[in-house]
């Protein structure tokens, strides 16, 4: 698969796991039919965008401060979570578990970060080598 695809694919995986978790976010809990009684009344510090949404960015940093408190050495080493330097994981499933979490172990980030956000750590995580090798 291309870059060009892959990339299409992360984005649309992205946007379809957004469209569930905004419409669960309407909703009064997560086993309720019925909307939130005043969806309107949310506060401005609710609706407004995250910092990680700024359209530049440095992944390095972005891994250190949202990945790092779990996942040691810049994901080169375990910690809370696992190493994450040559995972297994394929792409979709990397932007599932960053999107949707791992119940009792990692939380879930929807709406934390956007598909070129999501691209980005994805190749960070991709190209992670052991500390100290060349990049």
């Amino acid at each position: 698969m291309n870059v060009v695809t892959r990339h299409c694919v992360i984005v649309a995986t992205v946007l379809s796991l957004l469209h569930g978790a905004v419409r669960a976010a309407e909703m009064n809990g997560p086993m309720s039919s019925t909307k939130k009684p005043d969806a309107a009344a949310t506060s401005a510090t609710e609706t407004a965008p995250s910092a990680a949404s700024n359209a530049t960015f440095d992944v390095e940093k972005l891994f250190a401060s949202t990945c790092g408190w779990c996942h040691s050495g810049g994901g080169r080493e375990a910690g809370k979570g696992p190493k994450l330097m040559g995972t297994t994981l394929t792409d979709d499933e990397i932007v599932r578990r960053i999107m949707l979490g791992k119940p009792g172990a990692m939380p879930a980030f929807a709406g934390t970060f956007n598909g070129d956000q999501l691209t980005a750590i994805i190749k960070y995580i991709r190209e992670l080598k052991p500390e100290g090798t060349p990049k």
